[in-house]
């Protein structure tokens, strides 16, 4: 069974950081693109960044371009995603997705798993 686990989230002060991580169990993902999303209460789930299979490729939503960075070991099977200078409008649940092939894409449905989601609660 697959399995993706954020942790990392919590609350954080504006200007502040965090570093989320997913741990993925069940298949390895090393020949997979994976990313990360973020669904903001009553808002529509978006793309937040993703990672090629080899690290080599790194695309970033435009909100979160140069604060956040999208990361992944592959011999660990676990995607990061560290975020600084952080804003109240990145409060969200965040959500680790990995596909089924190397294609990266910014779409949910690019992607085949998906963890339960971690709390960020940036405050003011």
């Amino acid at each position: 069974q697959v399995q993706l686990v954020e942790s990392g989230g919590g609350l954080v002060q504006a200007g502040g950081s965090l570093r989320l991580s997913c741990a993925a169990s069940g298949r390895t993902f090393s020949s997979s693109a994976m990313g990360w999303f973020r669904q903001a209460a009553g808002k529509e789930r978006e793309f937040v960044a993703a990672i090629s299979w080899s690290g080599g490729y790194t695309y970033y939503a435009t909100p979160v371009k140069g604060r956040f960075t999208i990361s992944r070991d592959n011999a660990k099977n676990t995607v990061y995603l560290q975020m600084n200078s952080l804003k109240p409008e990145d409060t969200a649940v965040y959500y680790c997705a990995a596909g089924s092939s190397p294609v990266v894409g910014r779409a949910t449905y690019d992607y085949d798993y998906w963890g339960q989601g971690t709390q960020v609660t940036v405050s003011s």
